[in-house]
């Protein structure tokens, strides 16, 4: 590696590490989900929900971090509050929180009011905290059915219609998109191939755009590749490997807290890139050692599952579905890199141009990580 790809490598190194710095997303923010009953004249939503962020007036759809949002010091003064601080807040600013649940009967939009709130004293502050709100609305005579969701504002939604067993209609939604209409005198039911559909798009975005870690990952299994038959080998046995510990944590088999999982997941992006500018090329040495990180990932893949709050009869389908989108998604990054870089791969130079350079800022923003996650 000559000194100027060095000096280059370590310029692009020190621009990436700053951006990071400002702002690195460990965490992303977790959907709300909600019970849904509704009745004759009555719909009534009990939400799992994160107050602080609707307090503070954070929008969800800019940010996937709550310490990228500009009222970040609201947000964390907002999660010290005592229970009954946070409130009163709430019901004080309700009239304009509750503009942001969207009830609809047939075209009539509902103003919900809050019939209970439970709100957990704080704990530790660098997790949110999850409320439990209960609100309700009044329908308007008829038998219309009620259409539910999100302003885009306030993030992802996860209702569920309750009553309806293992087939009782259950959405994830982005900000604005509504439900189909939800019958007052039945349950809407989907089929298990709808679930498996639409887990496959979450796991796919779970990669693409949401999973900056993983997506390093990947790319630094791409980087120290010089054949895609190889490659394709190593992002397989990844995808196994986290697909049972996926299965194992997301049933609860396995429980290790995200405290430890994510630096270990961010310490693994370190090896990566720093195998790569070592240079190593025991391909099935690799392959094992991809494979254990694999079991790794697995374990963070798994939070994002039960942040889904799946019901149980939908398990397997959305596990399989989930798991063929991350290994899309996995397989989308490998060939956007080979069409940035592919051409190249042959060429003497690539190695000390590209692949150690770039293996180089993989590690960096992975270190970054590690600190971030166990002393920031």
């Amino acid at each position: 590696m000559s000194v100027m790809n060095l000096l280059r490598a370590c310029a692009m190194s020190i621009a990436l590490f700053a951006a990071v710095s400002t702002g690195a997303a460990a965490h992303e923010i977790r959907p709300t989900i909600a019970d849904v009953e509704v009745g004759d004249d009555t719909v009534t939503m009990t939400l799992r929900i994160t107050l602080e962020t609707l307090l503070a007036g954070i929008d969800l759809a800019s940010v996937q971090d709550t310490n990228d949002a500009p009222e970040v010091a609201i947000y964390d003064s907002l999660r010290a509050l005592p229970a009954d601080q946070l409130e009163a807040l709430l019901r004080a600013e309700w009239q304009r929180i509750a503009q942001g649940f969207l009830i609809d009967v047939d075209g009539m939009a509902l103003t919900p009011e809050i019939a209970e709130v439970t709100i957990p004293a704080p704990g530790d502050l660098e997790l949110p905290r999850d409320s439990t709100l209960t609100i309700t609305a009044t329908l308007p005579p008829g038998d219309a059915g009620v259409s539910l969701g999100l302003a885009p504002g306030f993030g992802s939604f996860v209702p569920r219609q309750m009553g309806g067993g293992a087939d009782a209609y259950e959405g994830f939604l982005n900000g604005g998109e509504m439900t189909p209409p939800l019958p007052r005198l039945g349950i809407l039911t989907e089929s298990g191939m709808s679930v498996f559909l639409r887990y496959i798009v979450v796991g796919f975005e779970h990669i693409l755009p949401l999973g900056l870690d993983h997506i390093l990952f990947v790319l630094g299994l791409y980087f120290f590749a010089t054949r895609m038959g190889p490659l394709l080998w190593q992002v397989s046995a990844f995808t196994l490997a986290h697909t049972i510990t996926l299965a194992l944590a997301a049933t609860g088999v396995v429980k290790i807290p995200a405290s430890i999982v994510e630096p270990l997941i961010a310490a693994s992006i370190v090896y990566v890139g720093v195998e790569n500018i070592i240079g190593r090329r025991n391909l099935r040495g690799r392959t094992a050692l991809v494979f254990g990180l694999g079991l790794l990932h697995g374990l963070g893949f798994a939070s994002v599952l039960g942040d889904y709050g799946i019901a149980s009869g939908r398990f397997v389908q959305a596990l399989i579905g989930f798991n063929i989108g991350v290994e899309l998604g996995q397989l989308t990054v490998i060939a956007m890199a080979f069409a940035a870089t592919g051409w190249f791969i042959t060429r003497r130079w690539y190695r000390s141009a590209i692949a150690i350079p770039s293996s180089l800022v993989i590690a960096t923003i992975g270190a970054y990580w590690v600190v971030e996650r166990t002393l920031l």
